[in-house]
């Protein structure tokens, strides 16, 4: 039977994700069931189902494993990074590290990458090339991310760059995938998935705002965290001036020495950040710098790219659907 995108669409992807996930060992069962429940804007799976009926596909319940897939990987990373991060909220829960520790929630990720092959395996080789590209891409970025926080080197181009792998590539190869399955010709699948990178990029940028000025019980964890580990959009110089590294080729390695010595962003959801910590007192002066203005436009910039890409695109519903996806990342507050 034909499933129709909205409400049941995805939560046919639910489902399966969660059928998926049952294991013979208890807690990589309940472990990745507990990320997978705990929500989210399924987005990129959004943008697959949404590509491949624009590109002519009719029965969505052949694309719903692919987009499981896609979900999967993005939550598998989840995972991941609260470890990296030592995050103890995720979605307003508590994360999979924070629950049942660092090694345990690198095993619940990597079984959840491992399922990721089962969701694809009816697609083939083309498809799993493309899957395999994107999540190669997405560690690829995440490292160049840990490197350049490291080294304190995160400047325009290399912040473009991370953000074109780690977050624009699965968009893309969502797409793609969508725009191929849906039987869509090469120009409408290059349009779909030039719209869904740019999206991406869009996407990076506003979460990169949000972790400044968001408001925590709405992201459902901290705000502040990137501004804290000197990576994101953002950087700060040792005299207190806080910059766009999105926009200026300075180079970040003094800008980012500041944050070397911070101390660690409120655990607690909703808790009010104390002036004097020196995460508060940059994200106050971020606040009235420009700087939250300027990644703005870039977003915007973004969008209006993601919206032209959709002129290639033959007019549809799913088509009009696409184009309100870009409004609703511009203007998202979680």
């Amino acid at each position: 039977m034909d499933i129709t995108l909205t409400r049941e669409g995805l939560q046919a992807i639910d489902d399966l994700l969660l059928d998926t996930l049952d294991s013979e060992v208890e807690l990589l069962t309940d472990a990745s069931r507990h990320i997978i429940s705990s929500g989210g804007k399924h987005l990129r799976p959004h943008v697959a189902l949404l590509s491949y009926l624009a590109a002519g596909g009719d029965d969505l319940l052949e694309a719903v494993s692919m987009a499981a897939a896609i979900e999967m990987v993005h939550t598998a990373t989840l995972v991941h990074d609260d470890i990296n991060d030592h995050a103890l909220l995720r979605r307003g829960r508590p994360s999979v590290h924070a629950r049942w520790g660092r090694t345990f929630a690198l095993l619940t990720g990597d079984f959840m990458f491992a399922k990721v092959y089962e969701l694809m395996a009816p697609y083939g080789p083309t498809y799993n090339v493309i899957m395999a590209r994107a999540c190669s891409e997405l560690v690829e970025g995440e490292t160049l991310q840990a490197v350049a926080a490291k080294a304190g080197a995160i400047d325009r181009e290399t912040y473009k760059r991370i953000v074109a792998l780690k977050t624009a590539s699965l968009f893309e190869g969502s797409a793609r995938m969508g725009a191929l399955l849906g039987g869509g010709d090469e120009r409408v699948v290059d349009a779909l998935a030039d719209y869904a990178y740019n999206l991406g990029i869009a996407f990076q940028l506003v979460d990169d705002i949000l972790d400044v000025i968001g408001d925590p019980v709405a992201l459902g964890k901290p705000i502040g965290t990137d501004l804290a580990q000197g990576r994101g959009a953002f950087v700060t110089q040792p005299n207190g001036q806080t910059i766009l590294s999105l926009r200026t080729t300075e180079d970040a390695a003094a800008a980012t020495a500041a944050v070397a010595d911070v101390v660690a962003v409120a655990e607690a959801v909703g808790e009010p950040l104390d002036e004097a910590d020196p995460v508060a007192r940059m994200m106050s002066k971020l606040r009235t710098s420009g700087a939250i203005e300027a990644a703005r436009l870039q977003a915007l910039e973004m969008i209006d790219r993601a919206r032209a890409a959709l002129d290639d695109v033959p007019p549809s519903t799913a088509r009009d659907e696409l184009m309100s996806l870009t409004s609703d990342v511009l203007d998202r507050d979680r």
